[in-house]
């Protein structure tokens, strides 16, 4: 069970992504950046040299790499499903639990500019909830999405971007029916939220194992409206938070270290039919609607492993 925010480690069996730490905006990588080995295009006056034709298949190779809510190549080669397409709610993909895993939410979940968002009942302000007006409240309330299939080795993908004060967060091994709905959540959580001065020694703040491993992960946290990518990869008993290229943490569910973190988290007792908690084989995927936030996702990728 490590930190391994000071690790630099590139993304796992990506060899064309590796992580510098350090630099500014003069031209050196920037903290958290991620550097792509994808060669380099000639502009300028050399591209009045090439023919509409060739310039043509050039741009079309680039879109071939994948934009956004895509796959990439390499992606559809490892065999990446993409969740989400930019244009439409995902109801092939996503259930609302409000439903019972039935169907999606008839309200709360929005499309705009190829994110997919949830709209909140309140507003946190200085630490303290206020409801919004009825006439927003009434298009709220959607409540948290998961995936319809379960996933058990598994990586998953996502960007998000958070607004002022917001708090979410990506649940997995999710199974509506047992730990009374509780499972591992990797936190998604703006520093100006007051649940973020919660927990013990961070363990509630952004990247983090939600209220049972902390990832001391904010300084490489992008500012307010730009875009994050969190991916989670679990392995076994093995599971890794990373966050813009850095992985933040690692854990091994089930070892001594593991459950004595649960044990001083608030699942000490949520454990259901004499199993430990945290420890299922297998369950879904979850994107939490907290009530008092928009969070915003785009590029949702998952891989079974």
């Amino acid at each position: 069970m490590k930190n391994a925010a000071q690790s630099g480690k590139p993304y796992a069996g990506n060899p064309h992504v590796r992580f510098e730490v350090g630099g500014s905006r003069t031209g050196k990588p920037r903290r958290g950046s991620l550097l792509y080995n994808t060669g380099k295009l000639l502009v300028g006056r050399a591209v009045s040299l090439i023919c509409g034709s060739v310039l043509a298949a050039l741009l079309s190779g680039c879109a071939a790499m994948g934009g956004e809510n895509a796959l990439t190549a390499q992606e559809k080669a490892e065999g990446y499903e993409l969740l989400f397409d930019g244009v439409n709610l995902p109801t092939d993909k996503w259930v609302g639990v409000k439903s019972g895993c039935t169907k999606f939410p008839e309200k709360g979940w929005f499309v705009n500019d190829g994110s997919l968002a949830m709209r909140p009942l309140c507003v946190i302000r200085d630490g303290k909830c206020f409801a919004l007006p009825p006439e927003e409240q009434k298009l709220g309330g959607g409540g948290d999405i998961c995936t319809k299939k379960t996933y058990g080795d598994f990586c998953f993908k996502f960007d998000f971007r958070l607004t002022e004060a917001a708090n979410s967060g990506v649940k997995y091994f999710f199974d509506e029916k047992a730990n009374g709905g509780t499972c591992e959540e990797y936190q998604l959580l703006d520093p100006a939220h007051p649940d973020s001065q919660r927990g013990r020694g961070g363990n509630r703040c952004v990247a983090a194992l939600y209220d049972i491993i902390p990832a001391n992960a904010e300084k490489f946290l992008k500012p307010l409206g730009q875009w994050n990518s969190g991916m989670i990869v679990s392995r076994g008993r093995h599971v890794e938070h990373w966050l813009n290229g850095v992985k933040m943490l690692e854990y091994e569910r089930g070892s001594a270290a593991f459950r004595a973190a649960v044990a001083a988290s608030k699942y000490a007792n949520w454990g259901t039919d004499g199993r430990h908690w945290g420890e299922l084989e297998e369950g879904r995927i979850l994107l939490q609607d907290h009530g008092d936030s928009k969070v915003s996702f785009r590029n949702l990728k998952v891989k079974e492993l």
